[in-house]
C-alpha cells in the first residue's frame, strides 16, 4: 500500500532542494533564538546556578521534571549532574534526580489519582527543604509541574522554571524563570538543553574551581 499521503510523483531533486532550505532555515532560527537568549537569560541563569550550588553545598539535591520532550530533557540533565558533563573536568557525582523515570510510580499514580499530581507527590515524597526543583515546559503551563512547584513552596524547596517566551503560569510560581525568547517548541527545547548544560557546567566549576577535591 505504501505510505499514506505520500506523493509518488514528487521529484526527488526538488524535494532535496526544499529539504536543504528547511535545514538551513531551522538552524539559522535556532541560532537566532540562542543569541537572543544570551542577552535575555544570562541573569536568571546565573541566579539558578547560585540556587543549585548552594543546595548541593548544603547536602541538598536538584530535581527535574517535565512532560514529553521535557521529560527526556529532565532525565538527560539529571544524568549530566550524577555522571559527568565533560571528560576533561573530572569531579564527584552531584546529587540530582529526574522525577520522570519511575514508570511504576507514574503509571500507578496516574491510574489511581490522575496524572496532574504525579510530580507533586514525588516532590512530597523525596524532596527536602533546601533542595531545588527545576521544571521544564515549553508553554510554562504544565499543570503537573505547576502543582509540583506549589508543593515545593510549602516545603521550602526553591524552584527554577525553564519555559518559552510567555513564562506561563509556572513563571509566576517559580523563584527563578528562564524564558527562551521563542514560541516554537523545537527551538525552545533546543535552547533548554543548552541552558541545562550551562547550569551543570557552571555549578561544577563553582564547586570545584581548581578540581582540587578530585585530585587531593
Amino acid at each position: 500500500m505504501g505510505i499514506p499521503g505520500r506523493n509518488a510523483n514528487a521529484d526527488p531533486k526538488e524535494m532535496t532542494a526544499e529539504f536543504a532550505q528547511t535545514i538551513k532555515a531551522h538552524l539559522e532560527e535556532s541560532a537566532r533564538v540562542k543569541l537572543a537568549s544570551r542577552d535575555l537569560c544570562t541573569e536568571p541563569l546565573l541566579r539558578a546556578v547560585a540556587l543549585v550550588r548552594e543546595s548541593l553545598e548544603r547536602g541538598g539535591k536538584v530535581m527535574f521534571c517535565g512532560n514529553g520532550g521535557s521529560a527526556a530533557d529532565s532525565q538527560h540533565l539529571a544524568a549530566e549532574f550524577t555522571s559527568l558533563l565533560r571528560q576533561d573536568f573530572p569531579r564527584p557525582g552531584l546529587s540530582a534526580i529526574a522525577l520522570t523515570t519511575d514508570t511504576s510510580f507514574l503509571t500507578a499514580n496516574a491510574n489511581d489519582f490522575g496524572f496532574e499530581g504525579a510530580f507533586e507527590r514525588l516532590t512530597q515524597a523525596i524532596g527536602r527543604a533546601g533542595d531545588v526543583l527545576v521544571g521544564i515546559s515549553t508553554s510554562g503551563n504544565s499543570r503537573n509541574v505547576m502543582r509540583a512547584f506549589e508543593e515545593a513552596r510549602k516545603m521550602a524547596i526553591k524552584t527554577v522554571a525553564f519555559t518559552g517566551i510567555s513564562g506561563g503560569k509556572m513563571g509566576e510560581l517559580a523563584d527563578v524563570v528562564i524564558k527562551v525568547p521563542s514560541s516554537k517548541v523545537q527551538h525552545i527545547q533546543e535552547t533548554h538543553i543548552a541552558f541545562g548544560h550551562l547550569l551543570c557546567q557552571l555549578v561544577e566549576e563553582s564547586l570545584f574551581p581548581n578540581n582540587s577535591q578530585v585530585h587531593s
